[in-house]
């Protein structure tokens, strides 16, 4: 079986794949501390509760967090025994061309959602992925990754608003009631709310004037329902897109004896 880990700044999810299907997906919170035992401990822990054996003898990982990796390999190596495969380092093969400015470094979670946008639905895409930034990755009709959009992730403005502004509490994120708020936390959640409905409608519209073509827009990551809800700002919708991916690079390397 196969272990496809996602290694975010926030969080870092481990997916379970059988070849056919994901049988779990388990989430912890990502700590660059965290040794290849503890990862060994809390992962067997919890599949044990889910009653999944470990039978695991493949590794891809990808990670927005250079310092995890080393032992994410160590815990690949130890308790495995096999070689993981990571994303953005140049043994690991890609189904699709990237073509940016010379010498740019584009984040592997960017890379691994175009895959998988391309694998699941064609070309000319915009990919909204609701992470720690809320990143738009645009996909050319032949798949390739050809640049996209970063800005700051919506639970991190809040965050930033709340540490910046000693008067203003920390609040979650929802649908407000109305516009207009009668309170500070319905000022800030509609300020939030509306102002991220305004900012992917009028990027997802801009790259499409510059593109030219029609484009389908697929979202990704938590908060992407909470916003679809009532603007209906995406095509698509798969909280999986990232781990499809993986599966996808895993399967195109190892098609071509690169692992």
């Amino acid at each position: 079986m196969l272990l496809a880990i996602d290694c975010g700044n926030t969080n870092t999810v481990f997916s379970i794949w059988d070849g056919e299907k994901f049988l779990c997906t388990l989430r912890t919170v990502t700590e660059h501390q965290r040794t290849a035992d503890q990862y060994f401990v809390w992962l067997s822990t919890l599949l044990r509760h889910h009653k999944i054996e470990m039978e695991i003898d493949e590794v891809i990982i990808s990670s927005t967090v250079p310092r995890v990796v080393y032992n994410l390999r160590v815990f690949s190596d130890r308790y495995f025994d096999c070689r993981p495969l990571v994303v953005g380092k140049p043994e690991c093969l890609l189904p699709v061309d990237v073509r940016v400015d010379e010498g740019t470094a584009v984040g592997p979670d960017r890379l691994v959602n175009t895959v998988a946008g391309f694998d699941l639905h064609g070309g000319n895409l915009i990919l909204v992925d609701f992470g720690t930034a809320t990143t738009f990755d645009v996909v050319a009709e032949d798949g390739a990754y050809i640049g996209g959009v970063i800005s700051p992730g919506v639970n991190l403005s809040l965050e930033a608003l709340h540490n910046a502004a000693a008067a203003l509490p920390h609040v979650d994120i929802s649908k407000p009631q109305a516009v207009i708020g009668t309170n500070t936390v319905a000022c800030m959640q509609s300020g939030v709310f509306w102002g991220y409905i305004g900012l992917v409608r009028e990027i997802c519209t801009r790259i499409k004037a510059e593109r030219g073509v029609p484009m389908k827009v697929v979202a990704t990551g938590g908060l992407a329902p909470l916003f679809q809800q009532t603007e209906m700002l995406f095509d698509e919708y798969n909280d999986d897109l990232t781990m499809h991916g993986l599966t996808v690079i895993h399967k195109y390397n190892k098609d071509r004896g690169t692992i």
